[in-house]
């Protein structure tokens, strides 16, 4: 197979799609490369999504049009002992009217259908295909050379959006070929069926609301943390852990999966629940520091290929910038398409551009939030203060209360140390 287009979008998550949706609405005559049997296959996530102000321009009824499971209503944070815990919940009606701030969605069915609105608009979309290498052409990148449908493709602009590990980037000089796993995290999600009339009573939800929740202290030690997010009628659960400090525990992602399904305070939850499957991913957490290149001559970086992930320890957003990426990556192309110069120096404007954007500023102004997510106190110490706290706070058994400031500094001191308590307060304030 060779054929030449006016552009080529290699991977066909939300970032790719996005830029092929793009590009394809303006007229250009664009090629979008995917891996899997259909557009999302080989796509995971833990399932919060949340909202694509970028998307809602090109479809102003995107909560009724996209295949969305609920919209969230309810955020809460729960810190966990073996044998405690302490939750806290934001629950605001502005959460429960359109625009909504975020969904629930599984990555086949919401990556197959954006895919689906690039080729309505034009694209052209290439299933079963690995990019195996990019072609030059006087230095300068001009298409990819594929396998799985054996050829070449030829486009004088190439957006990479193949994810975090990124062959296209790599191949193009854009990447370093190795990853520092202090910079690196891995989901893993167990998926359970259940009925929504169990979900709606048991999370306290109506209609399509939905629930998310963060766990703190869940993890063994291991830096990182858990989730729940409910569907319509299944339930996403699963811990998100860094590479560097798993490898140094010598415990598997499932070992601590299964141990946070056991926990006596997180079982009830999934009561009467099905395991359906588990499912595995890697996540660029590195944040500002671990963006690459993004652009060069006849070539662009969007989405998880450009390390385009906020991790902040409150949210974890990365499809909403893909997109945002992808689509800004788009507008470069077709600029680049009305000069006719795809040079490095033409396509700068797409690095010009994500600067300017909420996609960067959130990035650079949170870029010290990956030093305070190292902080192995918060996986193990922190949540056995939270809770022996609370425990003493509500504990009533015939003696003398300690005033609540006194108990703070008490148990602080006992389980944590005073100059450990101010040095990451400290370092969370910069982070943060």
């Amino acid at each position: 197979m060779s054929k030449e287009f006016q552009a080529i979008v290699v991977g066909a998550g939300p970032a790719g799609s996005s830029a092929a949706l793009t590009m394809a609405r303006a007229g250009l005559d664009v090629a979008l490369v995917e891996r899997g049997n259909f557009p999302g296959e080989k796509n995971m996530f833990g399932g919060l999504l949340h909202r694509m102000t970028s998307i809602e321009e090109v479809f102003p009824d995107f909560w009724e049009r996209a295949p969305l499971e609920r919209h969230i209503a309810k955020k809460g944070t729960t810190f966990m002992t073996d044998a405690a815990s302490f939750h806290v919940q934001h629950e605001t009606a502005s959460f429960d009217r359109t625009p909504y701030n975020g969904y629930t969605v599984f990555r086949p069915k919401f990556d197959r259908w954006l895919a689906e609105e690039a080729v309505n608009a034009g694209a052209t979309l290439i299933n079963r295909s690995t990019v195996e290498d990019v072609v030059l052409k006087n230095g300068r990148v001009n298409g990819v050379t594929i396998v799985g449908r054996q050829g070449k493709l030829s486009a004088p602009i190439v957006v990479a959006a193949d994810g975090v590990l990124s062959f296209t980037a790599l191949k193009a000089g854009l990447r370093r070929p190795g990853f520092n796993p202090d910079q690196m995290a891995v989901g893993v999600k167990a998926l359970f069926d259940m009925p929504k009339e169990v979900i709606d009573d048991r999370f306290g939800l109506v209609r399509d609301q939905g629930f998310a929740n963060e766990y703190v202290g869940c993890t063994g030690g291991v830096r990182g943390g858990g989730f729940l997010y409910t569907n319509y009628d299944t339930v996403s659960v699963g811990i998100v852990v860094h590479i560097s400090s798993l490898r140094a525990s010598g415990k598997t992602p499932y070992d601590l999966l299964n141990a946070f399904l056991e926990q006596p305070q997180f079982t009830k939850l999934l009561n009467g629940g099905r395991l359906m499957e588990y499912s595995a991913h890697v996540i660029p957490e590195g944040g500002y520091a671990m963006i690459p290149e993004l652009y060069g001559d006849g070539i662009m970086v969007a989405g998880d290929a450009a390390a385009l992930c906020n991790a902040t320890g409150v949210n974890l957003e990365g499809i909403n910038l893909a997109s945002h990426s992808g689509i800004l990556a788009a507008k470069t192309a077709i600029e680049a398409h009305e000069r006719n110069d795809f040079s490095r120096q033409s396509l700068k404007q797409y690095k010009d551009r994500l600067d300017l954007s909420w996609v960067m500023k959130d990035l650079k102004g949170f870029r010290n939030a990956p030093k305070m997510l190292h902080i192995d106190r918060i996986y193990n110490e922190y949540p056995e203060l939270v809770c022996s706290m609370m425990e003493h706070i509500y504990r009533i058994d015939g003696t003398p209360k300690t005033s609540i400031p006194k108990l703070i500094l008490r148990e602080a001191k006992a389980k944590v140390g005073l100059k450990n308590v101010f040095s990451d307060l400290l370092t969370a304030w910069r982070a943060l």
